[in-house]
């Protein structure tokens, strides 16, 4: 099989090492453009929300590759998202004629023996092998993630504008090189390493800026335009509520066995929002909620357009603003959403957040 599976953010990195250890050839799904949008919207239900758009536009691509297979995942509750493959996989075979098989990776609870027949019928290696590859591919992920993270601490307090994203970059293209997990940790500790060389301001106390969403528009800088880096730019330390290596665990391995995490945002969001409404909803109440018990200044909430998920959260946004005293800024994404109207909106709310720091700051008898 010549496999293929959705583009977001770095996780193709880790895909690509565990498909090729189960013994298949990878078609790399390309980086998402304004072709793979285009491509998507054609042929999309003009009610379909910007994912789908995204992720359709993206297998046309990795068809044109030579793909054979998409591999993805499925999801449960009140969101469209548990559709995606099936309708996908109809547009593709019967709308536009390609011979083209889709599997989708359910969430394990209450799927788990679909999902053990799925890998058995993938894997094309040994037992052992196929786990020295999947530890590898979650090596790499860890690693991916930490050199992230670090860079959202680094980058509001640069010196030279771009050296981090530069370093992210350069680091990102080693692990994915890398073939063993002790290269791995030695990339991540040389890349970290290099992070705390780059010349900062160490005086200046950066906003903080939390953001929540949608797990594909967070992941993907294509989709959400950017959003973390133009922060960051604008000398604001962004703690993103998403991070893949954080979600696999919470909602694979820890919800299989009904363990909650310890940072539970669901739990955090039962006074506001009790209830399960498919997608990211009720996190991102809970996130928001866990940012203002941490003394964030602020959420930017990201959510495609027509999402009913985030639409519910938005709702019921401004009584946890109030209550709680934090600012939250929605971005509503759709395929006519431009970057400079995203980077504008930004800075007007760094701007009110920074006027927001100061007032208060004056309020407690600080210097502003």
């Amino acid at each position: 099989m010549k496999i293929t599976f959705p583009h977001m953010g770095t996780s193709w990195i880790a895909i690509k090492t565990l498909v090729e250890g189960m013994g298949h050839e990878v078609v790399l799904p390309p980086p998402p453009t304004k072709r793979t949008l285009d491509l998507g919207t054609k042929y999309s239900p003009e009610f379909a929300c910007l994912p789908f758009k995204v992720l359709l536009g993206t297998y046309l691509e990795a068809l044109e590759l030579g793909a054979d297979t998409i591999i993805s995942s499925g999801g449960v509750g009140p969101c469209r998202a548990g559709y995606y493959t099936q309708l996908q996989g109809r547009i593709l075979r019967e709308q536009l004629g390609y011979d083209v098989r889709v599997i989708t990776f359910e969430p394990p609870r209450g799927h788990l023996i679909e999902t053990y027949r799925i890998i058995r019928d993938l894997v094309k290696v040994s037992f052992p092998k196929f786990l020295a590859c999947a530890w590898l591919a979650w090596q790499k992920l860890l690693a991916l993630d930490a050199l992230e993270r670090e860079s959202h601490r680094v980058r509001p307090l640069e010196l030279e504008k771009g050296a981090t994203s530069r370093i992210l970059s350069q680091g990102i293209a080693a692990i994915e090189k890398a073939d063993s997990v002790r290269e791995i940790k030695n990339i991540t500790a040389t890349f970290l390493e290099k992070f705390k060389q780059i010349p900062k301001d160490s005086e200046y106390q950066p906003l903080k800026v939390g953001v929540i969403g949608e797990i594909y528009v967070v992941l993907e800088p294509f989709v959400n335009l950017d959003v973390v880096e133009t922060l960051g730019h604008m000398g604001v330390y962004v703690d993103r509520s998403i991070f893949l290596t954080n979600w696999v665990t919470e909602n694979t391995f820890l919800d299989t066995f009904r363990v909650e995490a310890e940072r539970n945002a669901k739990k955090a969001a039962r006074p506001y929002l009790p209830e399960l409404v498919g997608g990211h909803g009720q996190t991102s109440i809970g996130e928001t909620v866990l940012y203002a018990k941490r003394g964030f200044d602020g959420v930017v909430q990201l959510a495609p357009f027509t999402c009913i998920p985030e639409i519910v959260a938005k709702s019921i946004m401004p009584r946890v603003s109030k209550e709680l005293d934090i600012p939250v800024l929605t971005l509503m994404l759709d395929e006519q959403t431009g970057k400079a109207g995203i980077a504008t909106r930004l800075e007007a709310f760094v701007d009110l957040l920074r006027m927001r720091r100061n007032r208060l700051a004056i309020a407690r008898g600080e210097t502003a």
